[in-house]
């Protein structure tokens, strides 16, 4: 039964392989989106050196750090937006965007790095999975076999697979934070071009 479960875990993290694009060390079922350009997510104005130096100015600044905390509901960064947008011209618009993404990003961009290093410790753990079930069945096939060294294998066998399996329930909330990030950015691209000239 231990080896079923196994294996279906294998099985699921193959799947997610398959169906996440071509990059073996991604783990997740959802599709691997590196980075995140301001065009992906930003219709107005391009940025020039000048906005890109106003996305640093103190306010924008502030507001950039206030919104891109994620225990700042949505609703409440759209009525910040709102406020600052009512004051403020397209270019300070379109430096807060610069500078939200300059917040944003580099968090996003370090967990799809942690996220393919998990991977690589899921791989290596079920390769010593398959190394323990080896060497328990070689135990076995011995002519008179040490039962005290098959339990213990035993033992090592279980905790590594519990192991392996208490990270795989966790894969499901560790693929989906990126994809949190990545639709907060986009929500706040679209409260930030709702209020362009």
């Amino acid at each position: 039964m231990k080896f079923l479960i196994f294996a279906v875990s294998l099985a699921a993290t193959g799947v997610a392989h398959a169906e996440s694009g071509t990059d073996p060390d991604w783990p997740c079922i959802q599709r691997k989106q590196p980075h995140l350009s301001l065009g992906q997510m930003w219709t107005g104005p391009e940025p020039d050196d000048a906005v890109r130096e106003l996305a640093r100015s103190p306010d924008i600044a502030h507001l950039a750090d206030r919104l891109e905390q994620r225990r700042l509901p949505i609703d409440q960064a759209t009525a910040e937006i709102g406020t600052f947008a009512a004051q403020a011209d397209n270019a300070k618009l379109t430096a807060l965007m610069v500078a939200v993404l300059d917040r944003i990003e580099p968090q996003r961009s370090a967990l799809i790095s942690g996220i393919a290093r998990y991977g690589h410790k899921q791989v290596d753990l079920a390769k010593r999975i398959e190394d323990h079930r080896a060497k328990m069945a070689e135990m076995e096939k011995a002519p008179s076999p040490d039962f005290d060294a098959i339990d213990e294998q035993e033992k090592q066998l279980d905790w590594d697979m519990r192991i392996f399996q208490d990270r795989q329930q966790s894969l499901t909330y560790v693929c989906e934070t990126p994809v949190i990030l990545e639709q907060r950015v986009f929500a706040l691209a679209r409260a930030i071009q709702a209020g362009l000239k």
